[in-house]
């Protein structure tokens, strides 16, 4: 091929071409086009020049060619290449997304590449199709058939409503003198041991533990925190029954808040979570005595997010447990320099969330009132 570009770059680009180069941070074909133009503008042929960057004369050519007849970012730039003809029509493609948001065939969980192109060659005339066409074409869709995400969905109907908003009233009114809003809540935790010796970290060695483990049986965590104020106590017991909630009520009332003449928890619908509860584990006298203090507003079913106290236990499963504490007294121990942590820096959570807010963001969930809105007259 004869050379009928010549290439002649100015200062200001051979400076841009160089730092592209040296750069490394672009696509490999970029670089090498900005390499071809270095070297022809070198004087070098184009035979050298496609033996030094390892590319095609032709490519060689091209590249002088758009720089002359263009520019310097169109001989830099991707052109768009016109690859083959798409394997699937629009309709063969439409048909590929309804079966991946269809239900799987019988007898299998969920959809794979594999089974698609299957079902996909059975109702189209195509003699087969691959899976990477598959994959191609529900990539474009964002469409991921095997995968599943689960949550959790509430019924929010004007019970929903109801509780809701007296759990976030309860955040955002400062209580009366004697009285304290306390969030309740208990999480479960697994006691395991090492099966071999840690090795402790070093400088340029990071610690290691072997993946084997010894499981020592399970333990519990109950959890109070003052909604206004920054307290907050870790009870650790060895099962969470009526009579371990019981005694936590009790303690709640007699030594953690006796200067409180009402006590309003916030907590979830578990079954031991109650009055009855107390009755199970103290005499009739000694039960009224607690509950006379004590006021129970349990968070809409499904909703444990409106309970202050689960971000409490995330930190403490962030900052305490998220290792391997091998017997009850280890974690005990570890829970209680914990809280006293916390509660000496005076940590507290910053709750935003009130009722005007859920009125504006969950205005379209709430029940529609039978009698409508309320007008007050001027």
């Amino acid at each position: 091929m004869n050379v009928r570009y010549i290439v002649e770059v100015s200062d200001s680009e051979r400076q841009d071409l160089l730092a592209l180069v040296a750069g490394g941070k672009c696509a490999v074909r970029k670089i090498k086009r900005a390499q071809i133009l270095l070297a022809a503008d070198a004087g070098s042929g184009d035979e050298e020049i496609a033996r030094t960057v390892q590319v095609g004369t032709s490519t060689v050519y091209r590249t002088k060619r758009r720089f002359v007849e263009e520019s310097l970012e169109e001989a830099l730039a991707e052109t768009p290449r016109p690859g083959g003809r798409r394997k699937l029509s629009t309709n063969e493609e439409a048909m590929l997304v309804a079966l991946a948001c269809a239900t799987p065939p019988e007898g299998r969980a969920k959809w794979t590449l594999e089974l698609l192109a299957g079902e996909l060659v059975r109702l189209t005339p195509h003699e087969g199709i691959s899976r990477d066409t598959i994959r191609r074409r529900l990539d474009e869709n964002e469409l991921k058939p095997w995968q599943r995400k689960m949550w959790c969905i509430p019924k929010v109907d004007a019970g929903f409503v109801a509780r809701m908003e007296d759990v976030l009233e309860l955040y955002t009114t400062v209580p009366a003198a004697g009285t304290a809003v306390v969030c309740f809540d208990e999480t479960p935790r697994q006691l395991i041991g090492e099966a071999r010796v840690p090795v402790p970290s070093e400088p340029g060695r990071t610690a290691r533990q072997d993946y084997e483990y010894r499981r020592n049986g399970t333990a519990n965590v109950f959890m109070f925190l003052d909604a206004h104020g920054p307290w907050r106590h870790a009870k650790v017991t060895e099962r969470r029954t009526a009579v371990d909630f019981a005694d936590c009520m009790r303690d709640l009332v007699d030594v953690h808040r006796p200067e409180c003449t009402r006590i309003k928890v916030v907590l979830d619908n578990l079954s031991t979570h109650g009055p009855a509860a107390l009755y199970e584990a103290f005499a009739p006298e000694e039960a009224r005595r607690i509950l006379r203090r004590l006021e129970f507003h349990f968070t809409p079913k499904h909703a444990s997010w409106l309970n202050m106290v689960e971000i409490e236990i995330g930190v403490l499963v962030g900052q305490c447990l998220d290792r391997r504490i091998p017997n009850i007294k280890t974690l005990t121990a570890e829970v209680a320099a914990w809280t006293r942590a916390r509660n000496l820096a005076g940590a507290k959570v910053q709750w935003m969330f009130g009722v005007q807010k859920a009125r504006e963001k969950l205005g379209r969930a709430y029940p529609r009132p039978a009698h409508g809105p309320v007008t007050l007259a001027a």
